[in-house]
Parts: C-alpha cells; sequence; structure tokens
C-alpha cells in the first residue's frame, strides 16, 4: 500500500547524532502507523520506534529512549527518526515501515505488524 525509501545513514562517531528519513509515495499514508526498525549482522531485527498515523503518541524501544525521537509530516508523506548521544550498539541498518492495518491505537513491536518496509539505510557508530 506504501512505497518507502529510507535515507540518511552513515558515519558517525559515538556521542553524535544522526537524522534518518523516510519518504513515502503511499495517498494513504496518514492513516497509517509507521516505525523505526533496525537489524544488525547476525541479529534478527528489532524494533526501535514507532509513531501513529496522526503522531499523536510514540513508542520506543527501552534501548533509544531519551536518545531517538520519532515524528512525521503527513502534509510531506515523511517519517523522520532523530537520533542523539549514538552509541556503538546502535550500529545496523535501519528500516522504517508501514502497519497492515489503518487507524491503528496501538504501536506495534513485531515486524510482523508491518506490510511495506524500505530497502533500509545503514548506520555506523565508531568508538
Amino acid at each position: 500500500q506504501v512505497q518507502l525509501v529510507e535515507s540518511g545513514g552513515g558515519l558517525v562517531q559515538a556521542g553524535g547524532s544522526l537524522r534518518l528519513s523516510c519518504a513515502a509515495s503511499g495517498r494513504t499514508f496518514s492513516y497509517y502507523n509507521m516505525g523505526w526498525f533496525r537489524q544488525a549482522p547476525g541479529k534478527e531485527r528489532e524494533f526501535v520506534a514507532g509513531i501513529t498515523g496522526r503522531g499523536d503518541s510514540t513508542r520506543y524501544a527501552d534501548s533509544v529512549k531519551d536518545r531517538f525521537t520519532i515524528s512525521r509530516d503527513n502534509a510531506k508523506n515523511t517519517v523522520r527518526l532523530q537520533m542523539n548521544s549514538l552509541k556503538p550498539e546502535d550500529t545496523a541498518v535501519y528500516y522504517c515501515a508501514a502497519d497492515r492495518v489503518p487507524f491503528i491505537a496501538d504501536i506495534g513491536r513485531l515486524a510482523s505488524s508491518y506490510e511495506s518496509w524500505g530497502q533500509g539505510t545503514p548506520v555506523t557508530v565508531s568508538s
């Protein structure tokens, strides 16, 4: 239902900041919860942050609370992940995803809850 393209990944030193963006092409983008996931080599894909369609609620993994901020601009069909105080353990490929069902109040933490995925953008945090 939604085509997603991530951008903004790169190499950054520990303690630095990076901002990831996800551009969506779906006509009903604002109806769907959006999530950011990440996957490190040899690891399972894990939930990072999520936001409701209206942007009135967010959810974060414990590991990124108070460091990462998810936001969206429905007028521009974009979702953003602002990452501050980055740590080496944040190193991974980051993916944005759209929920399978519109108008869901609860933000899912499982990858299976999401239907549309971007190709991913790599983030490397050096120490």
